[in-house]
């Protein structure tokens, strides 16, 4: 997983939050995952698992909702702006844009999907990842016709993948689900399931890489246990961060960065990395101060303990009233504050070397 650098220094290395926009060599980014990378895709499909009203997107640019898990701006949007990109990356389902934005940068993600095909359908039948990349491949048809097959071929080769998802196939699936015949009781050792999960991963990596897919950055997992609402339902540990949460997170890491590192020896003209959030975050969540921040328990919509999506209700009159002071948007998903230190940590420690 690499060496967990001091937040002493992980401080140094985020400030200033501002982005600094470069003259990249990555020509879009492409994006997969959950509710993490979801710009809008689960608008327009039917789940609830949905953010297109407010308080959602109120600090985003005119503050529209626009499916987004957040107060504003995720972290791929960030990342795209990083290297001279747009500032945003839109929702593939959108019929707001056109394969002309899409060729910029997209993003298949849906809220609520995972790895394990379980997980989409236990989280009211979102997208599930072997739909995302079926929608790729609807994508790479369209970007040939709009540029000509050379062009695109070349744009598909130089683009920067993202994945981003994990969290759901634990929290929402493994341990939320305890019934015969659930994922608890088919691997009853968690590590199996890491093993199972990170099998799949393998499998799209390298149906990615098989599509012409060359500059990969496999997203790890963040300290799930610190989220607001595992630490509201950890009453006998005085809400405090969920450790056995936190070391399966840290585990799973583990594997995936060693994934990395196996697909790079064996498929030739690979570049993977490992992008992991889970030491900024964690970084942040203990000491907040220095990151202008001062509350990492609970979150800055209604409550803070355990709302999210349609819980999040527009006119709660317990919703902060500025989020940058707040670790967690909603219970379980970053501010938009967070998401910019989180991915300017990325850039600079792990997709510098594509730029």
């Amino acid at each position: 997983m690499g060496k967990r650098l001091p937040v002493s220094i992980l401080f140094l290395a985020l400030a200033p939050l501002l982005i600094i926009a470069v003259h990249a060599k990555v020509p879009a980014v492409i994006v997969f995952g959950d509710s993490s990378v979801d710009a809008g895709n689960n608008n327009f499909i039917p789940t609830v698992a949905r953010s297109n009203f407010q308080p959602y997107g109120r600090d985003f640019s005119g503050g529209k909702a626009t499916g987004r898990f957040s107060n504003g701006r995720i972290a791929t949007d960030f990342i795209s702006e990083a290297f001279g990109l747009r500032p945003t990356i839109p929702a593939y389902l959108d019929p707001a844009y056109n394969i002309s934005d899409f060729a910029v940068g997209v993003t298949f993600a849906s809220a609520g999907t995972g790895y394990d095909n379980a997980t989409s359908d236990v989280l009211q039948s979102v997208i599930p990842l072997w739909k995302e990349l079926d929608y790729y491949k609807e994508y790479q048809t369209k970007l040939r016709s709009h540029l000509g097959r050379p062009q695109a071929d070349q744009l598909l080769s130089e683009a920067l993948y993202m994945t981003s998802m994990g969290t759901n196939d634990f929290l929402e699936n493994y341990y939320a689900n305890n019934m015969p015949g659930g994922r608890a009781s088919q691997f009853p050792d968690v590590g199996a399931y890491q093993n199972f999960l990170a099998g799949i991963a393998e499998g799209f990596l390298r149906q990615l890489y098989g599509l012409g897919a060359r500059k990969i950055s496999l997203g790890g997992l963040p300290p799930m246990g610190c989220m607001p609402l595992e630490r509201t339902t950890n009453m006998m540990g005085q809400r405090a961060c969920v450790d056995r949460y936190n070391v399966v997170a840290a585990d799973f890491n583990g594997k995936m960065n060693n994934l990395t590192e196996k697909l790079n020896a064996e498929l030739p003209g690979a570049q993977i990395v490992f992008s992991n959030p889970y030491f900024p975050l964690m970084g942040i969540i203990r000491q907040p101060s220095l990151y202008g921040m001062s509350v990492t328990s609970t979150a800055c919509c209604a409550t803070g303990m355990f709302e999210m999506g349609y819980a999040c209700a527009r006119r709660s009159m317990f919703t902060c009233s500025n989020a940058d002071e707040f670790v967690f948007w909603d219970a379980f998903h970053p501010t938009e504050k967070t998401n910019e230190i989180i991915a300017k940590y990325v850039v600079q420690n792990v997709l510098q070397k594509f730029m």
